[in-house]
């Protein structure tokens, strides 16, 4: 009886390690246990003829499914609260910082592309390559896009038409710009409503990625471990090359001078808080301080660097698309440059609505998927692979987005003084 008490009790503290603390190490926890469960699984099936890793299993199938149901209203009503409450009227070198950030965006999937087509990668995924309709050419793709934008509202949201779904979203939040402010507080009370919802589905990753681990190695192998790897080395390198190459010469194209010394403040000061953070909006005030030590025009960046916070979203542009390459890869989807460059394009757009949710950028996956013919069973898939090696990738991200909302804003403001003296 004793003994019965003490397993009881050693069971409720294991279990608790999945239900307490932070969210990133109890993953960290369900990725060991997951492959601690698929070592073990052939010698209880030999033995015992009990496949303990197809058992636990279907809390990654639940986990994916989870998924797969609040992306599409999430986004919905994301872009419909972000672009009704947009603010207009700002200072005028505002549009000189947005455009920044578009550019930074859009740069960063373009090199996201380039990145995968130089380095492709496969990622474990349950799926028939015969249930697949690739894009014949980049003229498939604007006649997919083009016909998925006049889908009705009700079933785009029902089919998990993305692109239908974004485009009435957007529309919708263009019109509802001019709505009362009690209506818009609606959208923002739903579009909240919807975020705890979400909360609540991400709080259960540690046991989806227990299950798809241990189901997923026990299927394919310990090698599969080395897919994760190489996609997050991908994923990384790309991040790096945007924070050390291209940021740098979008300053430098604004200030003409040496960009390096502002580029390493921010990053050693913003980009290294935001890492740990895992939070652009939490990072808001380490920006606000960081631009003050730096004496750039207060009316700039008190509205700069929250804006930033939502629509400058580079290192979120090249999770989607490097996650949404690798399912095209693995699926054997042929598809050209220019057909994946229109995915860059797609990304943007979907990063600037991926702040302020939990593994925003992961969840937004689908849309850009939905491009290549992919369903959006096999793109939640490709979500809880995101997950996996989501530790390291969604720190690296924030950093990246977090301190290029400072960079950029001093690049403008710098460029605008030195206009002035000039």
């Amino acid at each position: 009886m004793h003994n019965l008490s003490d397993l009881i009790m050693t069971t409720s503290r294991f279990l608790s390690l999945f239900f307490r603390g932070s969210l990133v190490k109890r993953i960290i926890i369900g990725l060991v246990l997951g492959v601690l469960v698929a070592l073990i699984s052939p010698n209880l099936e030999s033995t015992l003829g009990f496949n303990l890793a197809e058992k636990v299993g279907i809390l990654g199938s639940l986990f994916v499914k989870g998924l797969r149901a609040v992306a599409p209203i999430l986004i919905f009503v994301l872009v419909i609260a972000a672009i009704a409450n947009r603010r207009v009227g700002t200072k005028s070198n505002m549009k000189d910082i947005v455009l920044l950030y578009i550019l930074g965006t859009f740069g960063a999937s373009v090199i996201a592309v380039f990145a995968s087509f130089a380095f492709p990668m496969h990622i474990p995924l349950s799926t028939a390559a015969d249930s697949i309709s690739p894009p014949g050419s980049v003229a498939d793709v604007f006649t997919v896009v083009i016909s998925n934008i006049f889908s009705n509202p009700v079933d785009a949201l029902a089919t998990s038409n993305f692109i239908g779904i974004l485009a009435w979203a957007i529309a919708l939040g263009m019109t509802l710009r001019h709505a009362a402010d009690t209506t818009k507080n609606v959208f923002n009370d739903f579009a909240e409503a919807v975020s705890k919802v979400v909360h609540l589905v991400i709080s259960l990753a540690p046991f989806g990625i227990f299950g798809l681990v241990a189901s997923t190695l026990a299927d394919k192998g310990l090698s599969a471990l080395w897919n994760y790897g190489h996609l997050l080395l991908v994923l990384i390198g790309s991040m790096l090359f945007v924070a050390l190459v291209l940021n740098p010469m979008i300053v430098y194209w604004k200030i003409r001078r040496n960009p390096y010394p502002l580029v390493w403040q921010c990053i050693s000061v913003s980009g290294l808080t935001a890492f740990f953070t895992r939070s652009s909006a939490a990072n808001i005030p380490v920006n606000i301080d960081l631009a003050k030590k730096l004496n750039l025009d207060e009316e700039t960046y008190s509205v700069s660097i929250p804006l930033g916070a939502t629509i400058n979203m580079a290192g979120a542009a090249i999770t989607i698309t490097i996650l949404t390459l690798a399912a095209v890869q693995t699926l054997g989807v042929v598809v050209s440059i220019p057909t994946a460059i229109l995915l860059s394009v797609v990304s943007a757009i979907c990063a600037c609505g991926a702040s302020g949710v939990a593994g925003g950028s992961l969840l937004l996956i689908p849309l850009a998927c939905s491009l290549f013919g992919i369903s959006a069973e096999v793109a939640a898939q490709v979500i809880a692979v995101g997950f996996v090696i989501g530790v390291l990738q969604d720190s690296a991200e924030t950093a990246l987005n977090s301190s290029t909302d400072v960079l950029f804003t001093a690049a403008v403001c710098m460029a605008e003084e030195n206009k002035n003296n000039g």
